[in-house]
């Protein structure tokens, strides 16, 4: 059972930046793949980007590649997302997640088995 809690959500104008993060319970954080994803009023949850468990392998989405940078410090159980140069479009709560993964250099897109409560990003025009 691994146990996520998101923090470093808020309200930011456009163009600005925010760091989200995400502690896990348990000892083997460092098997476990990560994930953040995001929904929006009215939308269906979105996939963000990924870390595999060692961090060697990342994954975004086309809407965040290159504004967004996902990290991981598996000696502190936390996972990161950067988030620059935000947008009114990127409003929305967004959740971590995790999957056991037996391969070290894996980011997946889904089949996530973990989810924390979400924080609220708001970017304002």
């Amino acid at each position: 059972q691994v146990q996520l809690v998101e923090s470093g959500g808020g309200l930011v104008q456009a163009g600005g930046s925010l760091r989200l993060s995400c502690a896990a319970s348990g000892r083997t954080f460092s098997t476990y793949a990560m994930g953040w994803f995001r929904q929006a009023p009215g939308k269906e949850r979105e996939f963000v980007a990924a870390i595999s468990s060692s961090g060697l392998g990342t994954a975004y989405a086309d809407s965040v590649k290159g504004r967004f940078t996902i990290s991981r410090a598996n000696a502190k159980n936390t996972v990161y997302l950067q988030m620059n140069s935000l947008k009114p479009e990127d409003t929305a709560v967004y959740y971590c997640a995790a999957r056991w993964s037996r391969d070290l250099s894996r980011p997946y897109y889904e089949g996530y088995d973990y989810w924390g409560q979400g924080t609220q990003v708001t970017v304002s025009s």
